[in-house]
């Protein structure tokens, strides 16, 4: 059943109104590919704009409060966290970025997790176009979330 639409069928946000409030976590990922000379001013912080990794963290944090802003339907929900790392892979020339999001509420935040991801990422874009314009951006994906009436799911191993 689609529950973003009412018997009508029209568009409406989902009443999470009745459902229990419970402690919800959601993990994304997603990575970039950069040529050689952008991995370098990447990870060792040479890259004209500056801290390229740092303003993309606080760029996929930002999104995450924001995603309801952005994603129609979607609730505004108050996270209890936050967290953005990323792993340079030299050998691929990729920068992985993963997110884990929290919140107590009555809906998850999966949502968030994801938006926060796309937008670290297009983050490390924006900043490194002038070095690279052929960066591709893969792989933004779910791999775990938790909490809730359907309670915990996990991505399986590709």
């Amino acid at each position: 059943m689609l529950t973003h639409f009412d018997k009508a069928g029209n568009a409406h946000m989902v009443d999470v109104g009745s459902k229990p409030l419970t402690n919800r976590v959601a993990i994304a990922e997603g990575y970039i590919k950069v040529n050689d000379e952008a991995f370098s001013a990447i990870v060792n912080g040479t890259a004209k704009k500056g801290d390229v990794l740092g303003v993309a963290r606080i760029a996929g944090i930002m999104a995450a409060k924001k995603t309801s802003d952005i994603i129609p339907l979607c609730h505004p929900i108050s996270l209890t966290r936050c967290n953005i790392s990323f792993t340079p892979d030299q050998n691929t020339n990729c920068i992985h970025c993963t997110c884990e999001t929290a919140c107590n509420g009555q809906t998850g935040v999966e949502m968030e997790a994801l938006h926060a991801v796309s937008a670290a990422l297009l983050t490390i874009y924006d900043m490194c176009k002038a070095i690279d314009r052929g960066m591709q951006i893969c792989d933004i994906r779910l791999n775990t979330k938790s909490g809730g009436a359907s309670g915990t799911w996990k991505r399986m191993e590709d």
